[in-house]
């Protein structure tokens, strides 16, 4: 059975509707939960994919958590395999970082919490309506990497998607949420995650779960093609 390699950097994570599709195209999914102490393989031959899930940590807390720095030194084994790599929120970040762009916060500690616009790009409108919204949960974004072909802009981060090379993407918004998970964080009252939405950017529970009913539809259409191209063939658009 093919498989693709899920990367998880925290015991929470959800694969959503990412996980559902895979699963229903005969894919097995091989997690690995580095802050749990999981391994990465040493080379690509037993999987067809990767995607790194998001996370609440930093690229830039390599120091204090060492996984992030493997994983830094690890995503460029996957590149140089030519296999597809997807990086969602944080995964999008690494994959930044390890080609050599900065991620940062944003300049006027501004965040995206909730349902925001993308805005494609000439090469994104391959990939991306203009009309469509995600979820984000991010307070900081990335450079493009040089090499890289920008995909989407945002409102306050400036850089939502990009593509290196054939079959690598990193985006910067969350396909894979549900609202199931929307509602269960509600229902934590987590004093970080109460803060983060007084912060200016933040929507609120509410306005969140009524969002998610309003664009889960499309964005899951629009997942089901991604997953279709960047599984079934290298890019095409230039």
């Amino acid at each position: 059975m093919k498989k693709v390699l899920f990367i998880f950097h925290k015991a929470t994570t959800n694969p959503g509707p990412v996980g559902q599709i895979l699963s229903q195209r005969s894919y097995q999914i091989d997690i690995r939960a580095l802050n749990q102490g999981d391994s990465l393989p040493h080379t690509m031959d037993e999987h067809e994919a990767v995607i790194s899930f998001g996370g609440s940590m930093s690229v830039n807390d390599c120091e204090t958590l060492p996984f992030i720095g493997t994983e830094l030194n690890w995503i460029p084994t996957v590149l140089e395999s030519g296999k597809p790599f997807l990086g969602i929120c944080l995964g999008a970040q690494l994959l930044a970082r390890s080609l050599g762009a900065k991620v940062a916060l944003h300049p006027e500690r501004k965040v995206e919490i909730g349902y925001h616009p993308i805005i494609p790009t000439g090469a994104g409108s391959k990939y991306f309506d203009s009309h469509l919204s995600f979820y984000h949960w991010n307070s900081e974004g990335f450079e493009l990497p040089s090499g890289a072909v920008k995909l989407a802009s945002g409102e306050r981060f400036k850089n939502q998607a990009f593509r290196y090379g054939d079959n690598a993407y990193g985006v910067q918004f969350h396909p894979e949420i549900s609202k199931n998970v929307l509602v269960e964080w509600a229902a934590t009252k987590d004093s970080e995650i109460e803060r983060k939405l007084k912060s200016p950017g933040a929507q609120s529970w509410e306005e969140q779960i009524e969002k998610h009913s309003q664009y889960a539809p499309l964005v899951e259409n629009w997942l089901n093609d991604f997953l279709s191209l960047w599984l079934g063939k290298k890019a095409d658009y230039n």
